[in-house]
């Protein structure tokens, strides 16, 4: 069992072999950069009612804008082994986490190592769980519950176990909430150093109405006038030291906030991350929709979705 942060001062922790993941980890991305540039002409072509790359011409990943054949040919001899780390407590590991891990095993990274990082405050909330073929479960013990604030409690203990062991165990990480349904394939198209989601309820609205924090003393503020895309703080991805990175910033900022008597959310912070630290690919509200709302005809194919009326 792993206590939580101290301090919001993170030092990863480079193990023996690491040094050898992390030149492995350079060369898939090295690749990976490649590789966009050569399907960028197939992805403006097959999409041309939706953005699909954005001003610093990062990709925006919408069914039918990649390849699978080819992307599937390019990965599977890359070795690679992907994480999902979901924190689950109280009545959100009793109603969601089940159907949750269920609907993962079945579409999540299908045909790739996986490994379900699933952080829980009591072993007793945890379902029957059965992996698939390729995929292991690890079950992580939480303590310090930050109860008045859910998502720093998941940062704080998502950065420890990343610090501890996730970094040397896969090359990819995904972080997210358990209140979510997989109804198609999550796949290797939505891979990358730093991954953001595009919310469905901000998408498609003007980008003048976006909540962002616009208070000059949050940490989190985004001046008014600015601004790129409006992201959802239930998903985020990428390299786990670069969600590390993303950690250390979320949890410096809440620390300058209570300095300043201020109190922003997490989904204001990674925003303003985002802001700051441009993702290296956006995936389309399809990853993460919302039930609730009825899918416009730019959404093809809802790979995700939240569960309904009971969004946290």
């Amino acid at each position: 069992m792993t206590e939580c942060l101290g301090s919001t001062h993170l030092v990863p922790y480079i193990a023996p072999g690491q040094e050898t993941m992390n030149y492995k980890r350079r060369v898939l991305l090295l690749i990976s950069c490649v590789l966009y540039f050569m399907l960028l002409e197939y992805h403006f072509r097959k999409r041309p009612d939706v953005v699909t790359t954005t001003d610093w011409l990062a990709p925006v990943i919408w069914e039918g804008t990649f390849n699978r054949q080819v992307l599937e040919e390019y990965y599977g001899r890359q070795n690679l082994t992907i994480g999902l780390a979901v924190l689950a407590t109280g009545r959100i590991a009793d109603q969601y986490l089940e159907l949750f891990i269920q609907s993962a095993s079945k579409h999540f990274m299908t045909g790739y190592r996986v490994i379900f990082y699933i952080m829980v405050d009591a072993f007793y909330r945890l379902p029957n769980l059965e992996p698939g073929p390729l995929q292991t479960v690890q079950v992580l013990n939480i303590r310090g519950h930050d109860a008045d604030d859910f998502h720093l409690m998941r940062m704080k203990n998502l950065a420890v176990h990343i610090v501890g062991h996730i970094q040397d165990e896969v090359d990819f990480l995904f972080s997210m909430m358990a209140n979510r349904v997989f109804q198609n394939d999550f796949g290797v198209e939505t891979l990358g150093t730093s991954v953001a989601q595009l919310h469905a309820w901000w998408y498609f609205k003007n980008t003048e109405n976006l909540p962002y924090e616009r208070r000059p003393g949050s940490a989190a503020c985004i001046p008014l006038g600015q601004g790129d895309f409006y992201y959802d703080g239930t998903v985020i991805g990428g390299t786990p030291l670069e969600i590390l990175n993303f950690i250390k910033e979320y949890l410096d900022g809440i620390m300058r906030d209570k300095e300043n008597g201020l109190n922003s959310t997490y989904e204001r912070h990674l925003n303003k991350y985002f802001f700051i630290h441009k993702p290296t690919k956006l995936l389309s509200p399809e990853y993460s929709w919302d039930t609730v709302l009825w899918p416009p005809a730019q959404v093809w194919l809802v790979k995700a979705a939240r569960c309904l009326e009971r969004a946290f």
